[in-house]
């Protein structure tokens, strides 16, 4: 084999590759446009105006926030850059959207390499990530959490 036959089969060998790391993306890229999509929308619908959105039904029930109280504020606050007002909206979700960001990172170069992205969570994880939802839950209720209120 002479060198301009390896060089030959090595750019066949990358057009043929290519067609694979882009259906390996597909998924990807589809999901980051689907979040990239809600936030656009959430950034041009202002949820702190009346009547855009409806209020939290456990909110308007009992009075309680939930985890998720302030999660649309946040993200409009998010989208126009104003960290500080996302973080006074809701401080878990801001977390959730910096935790979101690592995960879709790490899965697209997984995605490049050929290898799948494995999320293997074990209970201690899962009881780890259920506390720290009802611990916040808890305090942003409590009156000196109340700077975690949305």
């Amino acid at each position: 084999m002479t060198a301009e036959t390896a060089d030959t089969g090595s750019a066949e060998t990358a057009r043929k590759g290519a067609p694979a790391v882009l259906g390996r993306l597909l998924v990807p890229a589809g999901l980051l446009a689907a979040v990239a999509g809600a936030f656009a929308y959430v950034g041009a619908v202002d949820p702190n105006e009346p009547g855009h959105y409806s209020v939290c039904p456990l909110l308007r029930l009992t009075g309680v926030y939930c985890p998720g109280c302030g999660g649309l504020r946040s993200a409009h606050a998010f989208v126009h850059g104003d960290l500080a007002a996302a973080l006074g909206a809701n401080a878990l979700a801001v977390l959730g959207y910096g935790l979101f960001a690592v995960v879709w990172a790490v899965w697209v170069v997984r995605a490049v390499r050929g290898r799948p992205l494995r999320i293997a969570l074990g209970s201690a994880q899962l009881w780890g990530v259920g506390v720290l939802v009802a611990v916040f839950t808890l305090v942003r209720n409590l009156p000196f959490g109340s700077w975690l209120h949305p």
